[in-house]
């Protein structure tokens, strides 16, 4: 029997690496079937203690809810999505279902609000099918904000209102300097979301295509944003008090 330590590190091991567990169970001197087990186990367990997001923090507190939202609306968020492959699915029905067209994969869709320079990530919403469009995939999850939020987004969003876009490079024609200068300025404050999104897929589970069943997906990429955000919180700690893990 591992002991926690090994128990979560080897849950660690997984998400970073991706190995088979047929390996998973080598590296720790247990069986594959052990191996399985004890990632699921703790995997259940991080899910529980490191919330994914900001929202899901205040989740259940209205009075902390209301305040987060107006607390939010301060801020220009910066909101992107990004797919990732899934086994393809047997049945020729779900196969259809899951298919991006723009992947050319079966994929599942992943939308990250996040604040500016990405110093925490505000919202997620996960496991959404590839093929929904981006702009459509926000407006179903809107009215978790404030009516005066604004968002920073892509050429993807174009067309909503309350989301700040590059400007489109006309058809035929040449983008105008100041646009083209305001598109550069405006990159420049996205890229938190970008970076974000990175530090989730440094995890190999959330970048490749994604192997265990699928009613475990959103469990583990949560857990993951979670991990990433302790990551965060832990980096801002030292950087204003190095001293803080002495003391």
């Amino acid at each position: 029997m591992l002991c926690e330590k090994s128990g979560v590190c080897l849950c660690l091991v997984y998400l970073r690496h991706k190995p088979t567990f047929e390996i998973l169970g080598l590296l720790f001197n247990i069986s594959r079937s052990k191996a399985h087990e004890t990632f699921n186990y703790w995997i259940e367990i991080l899910r529980e203690i490191l919330p994914a997001s900001q929202m899901e923090e205040v989740a259940g507190d209205s009075e902390k809810y209301q305040q987060l939202r107006q607390n939010l609306s301060e801020y220009e968020l910066i909101i992107d999505s990004a797919e990732q492959a899934i086994e393809r699915p047997i049945d020729y029905q779900e196969q259809k279902k899951y298919y991006s067209g723009k992947k050319k994969l079966h994929t599942l869709k992943n939308q990250f609000i996040v604040l500016p320079n990405g110093a925490d990530i505000v919202d997620i919403c996960l496991g959404q099918l590839g093929k929904i469009s981006d702009i459509s995939l926000f407006r179903q999850t809107r009215d978790k904000f404030a009516v005066t939020q604004k968002f920073l987004g892509d050429k993807a969003y174009i067309g909503e209102s309350v989301i700040t876009t590059p400007h489109k490079k006309p058809r035929k024609a040449e983008i105008y300097a100041l646009h083209k200068q305001e598109n550069q300025q405006l990159s420049s404050r996205r890229i938190g979301v970008e970076h974000m999104i990175a530090r989730v897929k440094i995890f190999r589970v959330a970048s490749e295509r994604f192997r265990l069943s699928l009613h475990r997906y959103t469990q583990v990429i949560m857990t993951i944003c979670g991990l990433v955000r302790l990551r965060i919180k832990r980096s801002s700690i030292l950087t204003v008090n190095p001293l803080s893990s002495v003391c």
